[in-house]
């Protein structure tokens, strides 16, 4: 059996009565995690622009706009609800030969949960499986050093989650990764030089093919195969060959892989998490900014490739350039003692304070730290020169959040509480909370959205 059936077998075998306790907690914790980064976003101008986009394609529809009370098809939900739960770059990642960030495949499991009247408990074993497939695929083989976006995966994952939610049998659900996978490469260039809006929504459109091909698959349409091994398939157009035995996932020999995920402590890309850590750190033996000499920032491949190598790192014209730009980051930790949502605002981006401050900063790679990644961790050494000729450094290997620094329940809520406010009352945002905790609860997804709808 090739390897697009080998996978929609796979993930056809996933059931709920299968999944260890450990697993269902943290897949719940993501669950929570990503609607909370939805919702904080449901106000910023891309989302509103992206809304207004889908509802007039179609408004109405079996699957809900996260924060409104209208509704569309389900791949057109699955773009927007997944560009929202994007955008602020808040929401998990997972780290190996590819990075991915696994909780994009949620809002393709839940527009697609709604609209076939699933229980809490589909929901949680789609979403496993899709956590499944995309980390399996980045364990498996680089695509970004060869110019591809990580999304590719996503489009993977995501039909083979909504194949499952639909009920498609394991040949059906191949025809779904066969026709997403086949027409809808997305190229790196989304994640180079200057960032723009796309950076966002680069998995939303990606699940929304997959969610397309997989309506497509139900109803007999078949794909190109093999779409991996063929001729002018995957592995010789974009990935290289690789083998992956499905025989030592998630519930066969190996453990699910959502509980080697990562969980966001920082609205920031998350190889410069730690960077971020070290830079307060050493922000407290400073008198204060104006203490700064020169600041280097020395880093592991990947967060010098993504984060550290462009020139517009050290002036970022959007918001989605400053959050994937280490000296951006560094700099605004040992300015203002913190780094929220608001860091990113326009007016701090293009103050001149700001960005003088920024020309005091160098970033390098590390190959010691280099050697560290991913396994241990993705250290990051921040070291300040003051103006008085003192030096002052501090090097973060595991950021809180990391599996081997998790991130507990309690902070989970909290982060929860401050991206829904203003956006939904506190009341409802604890209700909310409550039902997403006891997700496997519910008997119908539907009861989720009513409390994700926004306050005026």
């Amino acid at each position: 059996m090739d390897l697009a059936g080998r996978l929609a077998e796979y993930v056809s075998s996933v059931r709920y009565r299968a999944l260890d306790a450990g697993t269902v907690k943290e897949m719940k914790a993501r669950v929570v995690d990503a609607v909370g980064c939805a919702i904080g976003a449901y106000r910023e101008k891309p989302i509103a622009m992206a809304r207004k986009a889908v509802l007039g394609l179609r408004n109405g529809g079996p699957s809900s706009v996260f924060g409104t009370g209208e509704r569309t098809s389900p791949d057109l939900a699955t773009f927007v609800n997944g560009f929202m739960l994007r955008y602020f770059d808040y929401n998990d990642t997972y780290l190996s030969k590819e990075p991915a960030h696994p909780s994009d495949n949620i809002a393709p499991c839940l527009a697609v949960a709604e609209a076939e009247g699933s229980t809490g408990k589909e929901l949680i074993s789609a979403a496993v499986a899709a956590y499944e497939i995309q980390c399996r695929l980045c364990d498996a083989a680089d695509i970004r050093h060869r110019g591809w976006d990580h999304v590719n995966y996503g489009l993977v994952s995501s039909s083979l989650a909504a194949s499952k939610l639909m009920g498609l049998d394991a040949k059906r659900a191949e025809q779904a990764v066969n026709i997403a996978l086949n027409g809808h490469e997305a190229m790196r260039q989304v994640r180079a030089g200057e960032l723009s809006m796309w950076k966002g929504a680069s998995f939303a459109n990606a699940a929304r093919n997959g969610v397309f091909a997989a309506v497509l698959a139900r109803d007999g349409i078949t794909g190109p195969s093999p779409i991996f091994e063929g001729e002018m398939g995957f592995f010789n157009q974009v990935s290289g060959p690789f083998d992956l035995d499905t025989g030592e996932f998630g519930g066969r020999h190996g453990r699910y892989k959502v509980k080697d995920t990562y969980v966001k402590y920082w609205p920031a890309e998350y190889h410069a998490q730690s960077a971020i850590w070290a830079a307060l750190a050493v922000r407290e033996g400073l008198r204060g900014p104006e203490d700064v000499e020169s600041v280097l920032v020395e880093t592991h491949e990947a967060g010098y490739t993504i984060l550290g190598k462009d020139p517009e790192k050290w002036r970022p014209a959007t918001k989605e350039t400053a959050d994937h730009s280490l000296p951006y980051m560094v700099g605004m930790a040992l300015l203002e003692g913190k780094v929220d949502n608001g860091t990113y605002s326009e007016r701090k981006i293009r103050s001149e304070r700001t960005l003088r401050f920024l020309q005091k900063v160098r970033v390098k790679e590390d190959p010691g730290l280099t050697a560290l990644y991913p396994a241990k961790g993705m250290a990051n050494r921040v070291t300040v020169v003051t103006k008085s000729g003192a030096t002052l450094s501090k090097e973060v290997d595991v950021p809180r959040g990391h599996p081997l620094d998790p991130m507990g329940r309690e902070e989970l809520e909290q982060k929860f509480m401050s991206l829904t406010a203003g956006r939904l009352s506190p009341r409802r945002a604890k209700e909310l909370l409550g039902l997403l905790w006891k997700l496997e609860a519910v008997e119908d997804i539907g009861e989720v959205f009513p409390l994700m709808k926004a306050s005026a």
